[in-house]
């Protein structure tokens, strides 16, 4: 895979961490809800990890590497 540039990264960061917000509201929006669904809460809560993990990867990426 090719490197991403730091323009790439700041665009892939925006439309995860909306994804994110999105899959917060979803979230909330079910739990509320009087015929809530277990495993489809259980595979949002997963796929927003998931997403955080690679908002945090992605952040790493913009952190320039210092020399030791």
């Amino acid at each position: 895979m090719s490197e991403m540039t730091p323009g790439e990264v700041f665009r892939k960061l925006h439309e995860l961490r909306h994804e994110h917000r999105d899959l917060d509201v979803a979230i909330e929006q079910m739990a509320i809800s009087i015929s809530n669904d277990e495993i489809s809460i259980k595979r949002l809560k997963k796929r927003k990890l998931l997403l955080k993990d690679q908002i945090a990867l992605l952040e790493n990426k913009l952190i320039p590497d210092l020399p030791a």
